[in-house]
């Protein structure tokens, strides 16, 4: 009798389901965008949030509805400092790191910006891929 609860401990542990984030840091680590994936048990359909952080002043988590779990690709676009546009297919978002904002375009934007980089799914792991060119080092000046 007493391997009955440790079995049934170790069934409902197998039974939770899956968490997945991908971060774009902006500026350091104080601003940053995340899209976050949950799934309530394994099998289940995923739930998909981006989190918009300017730390210390805010941080909010938005649901991002109707988009494909299993090939979930958001698209990063910085439309200006601390504005960007995301898509995912035919939805089109926008968030802004000002005040922790977020919303959904009915339309998609006519210029969404400088690509930065793209969520996306990869053997069923999230990550995130960055698009920016690395910044060259100066030149060393030759000493006289």
């Amino acid at each position: 009798m007493k391997i009955l609860p440790i079995l049934l401990s170790l069934l409902l542990l197998a039974a939770c389901g899956d968490n997945q984030n991908a971060a774009y840091l902006i500026s350091g680590s104080a601003h940053s965008l995340t899209v976050a994936r949950q799934q309530a048990y394994i099998g289940g359909d995923w739930e998909t949030e981006l989190i918009v952080a300017r730390f210390p002043e805010c941080q909010r988590r938005y649901a991002m509805k109707g988009l494909a779990a299993d090939k979930l690709k958001v698209d990063l676009y910085r439309a200006e400092p601390g504005v960007f546009i995301l898509n995912a297919g035919k939805r089109w978002f926008v968030a802004e790191t000002r005040n922790c904002g977020f919303d959904t375009y009915k339309e998609p934007p006519p210029e969404p910006g400088v690509l930065v980089g793209s969520f996306q799914v990869r053997d069923g792991v999230l990550e995130y891929k960055s698009q920016e060119k690395p910044v060259a080092a100066p030149a060393a000046s030759p000493s006289k």
